[in-house]
């Protein structure tokens, strides 16, 4: 009998980010999300799980999502996905790690091998994962949502406890993250977010708490 998506949780950087493992028990096949930081901890823990990644995806472009996607990328000879519209945020990744966190040696980007688009089904061994267009952090961010089991993958959209993703930048929008909000709400109640930052947790304690 084939189980379902396993996920494993790293937390990474100084700005204790969410990098999650999705694989695939069956096939080992690896999806990475949100590579924050941390790639040498990343590696290692992909090589003692024996996890073969498939994968690089970013929910958005903000830098501590993505610092050590290069290096992961490089490791394993694996594309790397994000949304087009944040790729500018891409482009000021090493400049807004020395500005927020004073890191002067910092990787370059990434390179892109494809993009995330709404409705676009990425394959993980046996399993499927849906991109959600979830713009409002930032003009890209995406979801990724898995039916069989589900999980929403949610970067900085919503967190446990209520907050949202921060819309006092210039490029953000606070409607476009409301309409984004309204979007998800729609999913079944018992489907489990895991943001960006912080704990998971259910919809339906979101919406009965925040709602």
């Amino acid at each position: 009998m084939m189980e379902n998506l396993q996920i494993t949780v790293l937390t990474v950087g100084q700005m204790v980010t969410n990098c999650y493992l999705l694989y695939d028990p069956d096939t080992l096949s690896t999806l990475i999300i949100d590579p924050g930081d941390d790639a040498e901890y990343i590696i290692r823990k992909l090589k003692d799980m024996s996890l073969r990644p498939v994968f690089l995806a970013a929910t958005h472009g903000h830098f501590d999502h993505i610092m050590a996607a290069l290096e992961l990328q490089l490791a394993f000879d694996i594309p790397f996905y994000i949304n087009k519209k944040d790729i500018f945020l891409m482009k000021n990744m090493q400049r807004s790690a020395r500005h927020f966190l004073g890191i002067l040696q910092v990787d370059p980007p990434p390179q892109i091998n494809g993009f995330l688009t709404d409705k676009k089904i990425l394959n993980v061994g046996n399993e499927k994962i849906e991109i959600l267009e979830t713009p409002g952090h930032t003009p890209g961010s995406v979801c990724l949502y898995q039916e069989k089991s589900k999980s929403l993958f949610g970067g900085d959209l919503l967190f446990a406890g209520g907050g949202v993703g921060r819309t006092d930048f210039s490029y953000s929008s606070s409607d476009f993250l409301q309409k984004s909000l309204y979007s998800i709400l729609s999913l079944p109640d018992d489907t489990t977010i895991f943001p960006g930052h912080g704990p998971s947790f259910t919809l339906s304690q979101y919406k009965n708490n925040h709602w």
